[in-house]
């Protein structure tokens, strides 16, 4: 079974979203939570799988509350699930820690894809999400375009290190790191490790035993 936390402020999304989720086969929900602070008190105590989380809540809001989580729980997938789907705020997701982003109008089936791909380490993402991200990348210089994880990534590649332990010195899953190379070899223009290391020193990104 997928255990999963559910964090949103609205009441009647909550409850609306934990009586969805309890209807997925091989999902169980263990935690629903009001604000960014109670998520993250309910991943330490629940021990959940992947928990889905809204970016604007009061106390501490959904981009905090995936930081801690991520940084005390590296097990745990975050997946945003909110209204919004600007640059901005999926970068600052992204750059968090989280596994996923989704858009609160999504089919139930996508929301229980989503859970089940989040929780064996992909890294699902909204067509529409991944389109605005895009889209605001092209228009961008590509050094400019990419996100601080992406960056961080990108200089363990050139400082030579295998997706293994990129993934463990980040504390995210392998599939993660992957999910961002292919996000940087699209940015950059790139289709290889050794092409992105090549691209990155001729950009000034120098790596840290430079």
């Amino acid at each position: 079974m997928i255990r999963v936390v559910i964090a949103d402020d609205h009441a009647v999304v909550r409850t609306g979203l934990s009586q969805l989720v309890s209807t997925f086969d091989g999902v169980e929900l263990v935690g629903a939570a009001a604000n960014g602070e109670e998520a993250v008190a309910l991943a330490a105590e629940r021990e959940p799988d992947v928990v889905l989380m809204d970016l604007e809540m009061p106390v501490l809001d959904g981009i905090g509350a995936t930081r801690l989580i991520r940084e005390s729980h590296p097990g745990v997938a975050v997946v945003v699930l909110t209204s919004f789907s600007d640059r901005e705020r999926i970068l600052r997701a992204l750059d968090a820690g989280a596994a996923g982003y989704l858009l609160k109008d999504a089919e139930p089936e996508e929301l229980a894809k989503a859970i089940v791909a989040a929780a064996r380490g992909d890294a699902p993402l909204d067509p529409r999400a991944a389109s605005a991200l895009l889209s605001a990348r092209r228009s961008a210089a590509p050094a400019d375009a990419l996100s601080e994880r992406e960056r961080e990534v990108l200089l363990m590649v050139v400082d030579g290190l295998p997706n293994k332990l990129i993934a463990q010195r980040l504390a995210i899953s392998e599939k993660t790191v992957k999910a961002h190379l292919t996000s940087v070899f699209r940015t950059i223009g790139v289709s290889d490790r050794t092409q992105a290391a090549l691209w990155a020193e001729r950009n000034g990104l120098r790596s840290s035993r430079s």
